[in-house]
């Protein structure tokens, strides 16, 4: 026997449908402003326990390439617990049982370490334990780039290679650490595609007081920086063509 259904049970299973199987008539960014209205917020500490990452769902993979883009104008809007979860997992978390990753490593040396730059402070993120640590207290988002727009995205991810991890050849160690830094930034921008954010990344940073910050040690270098959060779709119209795409 056929069940009615009523009109706002109809909208409810629209939206569920549009937002989780991408549905190309609904935007990635109208999704995810109805996802941040149950979202939970990020609560900085000494700890940060993120939840665990959605795998399954989301953008076709053509899509997000079509859309994948730098943008340089943010909104000060800070993501959800669970979109920033999502966004580490993506960037460089574990996707097998033996704790390999999501961006390859040569040799599977897994040396390249995220610092994330939030408002109220610095962590680094435990991929192994899904959670980010808090190695510095306070702003510090005056050190996450040269530029202006750095200055006020909530999000700033620091790439750092570890070479003392490296399994490779000690002439090959910093090459090899760069390009596995970039596999890690392109999971970045296609995350951010798909999820309605905006990204940039680049390598015009403090590279001597982030090193300072992070207290790095012997052969630990910091290599680039990619700013992830909301994209400020009025001042992107307004920006110069130059500052749009890349």
């Amino acid at each position: 026997m056929n069940r009615s259904i009523n009109r706002r049970d109809f909208v409810a299973a629209g939206s569920v449908i549009a937002c989780g199987l991408g549905v190309s008539q609904v935007s990635a960014s109208h999704c995810a402003e109805e996802e941040r209205k149950t979202s939970i917020p990020v609560q900085e500490g000494e700890k940060i326990q993120l939840l665990t990452p959605q795998t399954e769902g989301g953008m076709p993979f053509f899509e997000a390439l079509a859309k994948r883009k730098t943008t340089r104008v943010f909104k000060r809007e800070m993501p959800d617990l669970q979109t920033l979860s999502n966004l580490l997992w993506a960037a460089a978390g574990i996707n097998r049982p033996d704790g390999r990753r999501t961006a390859p490593t040569a040799l599977n040396s897994q040396e390249i370490f995220i610092f994330v730059i939030l408002p109220n402070g610095v962590y680094c993120y435990q991929p192994a334990e899904n959670s980010l640590l808090r190695c510095a207290e306070g702003n510090f988002q005056n050190l996450a780039g040269n530029q202006n727009y750095a200055k006020e995205v909530p999000v700033t991810f620091v790439y750092v290679a570890d070479l003392n991890r490296s399994n490779c050849s000690p002439e090959t160690q910093e090459s090899y650490a760069r390009v596995d830094c970039g596999f890690i930034g392109q999971n970045v921008y296609l995350f951010a595609a798909a999820a309605g954010l905006a990204s940039v990344f680049r390598g015009s940073i403090d590279h001597k007081a982030l090193a300072k910050l992070f207290k790095l040690g012997e052969k630990q270098m910091v290599l680039y920086a990619q700013s992830i959060g909301y994209p400020d779709e009025e001042k992107v119209q307004a920006a110069p063509s130059m500052l749009k795409l890349k």
